[in-house]
């Protein structure tokens, strides 16, 4: 059973800086792997995600610049490192893993598995 838990989430000013962590447990090889948020009253969207074996990265053009997404392999985590945070990147955060193959852009239609949540508040 594959398992997603994230970490990391808090409140913090903007301008500042947060690393988010998802560890995944189980029998578990994901060709990729993403984080996503959901706001309030808003559908959730993507934020970045990563292609495991090639390693190429994708980014939302809102967050481009500021976040990178990354992996250790050896700890079966995913990362998120949020840097010159903004009001409006308050919300839940959610890891994410490829449940089946989409080609190697990562498309978000082939997550399946998602990680409970970790929230994010930017004050102003």
């Amino acid at each position: 059973q594959v398992q997603l838990v994230e970490s990391g989430g808090g409140s913090v000013q903007a301008g500042g800086s947060l690393r988010l962590s998802c560890l995944a447990s189980g029998y578990f090889r994901s060709y990729c792997m993403g984080w996503f948020r959901q706001a309030p009253g808003k559908e959730r969207e993507g934020v970045a995600r990563i292609y495991i074996t090639g390693g190429s990265t994708y980014y939302a053009d809102s967050v481009k610049g500021r976040f990178t997404i990354s992996q250790d392999a050896a700890k079966n985590t995913l990362y998120l490192q949020m840097n010159s945070l903004k009001p409006e990147d308050t919300a839940m955060y959610y890891c994410a893993a490829a449940a089946k193959y989409g080609g190697s852009q990562c498309p978000e239609n082939v997550f399946g598995y998602w990680g409970q949540g970790t929230q994010v508040t930017v004050s102003s």
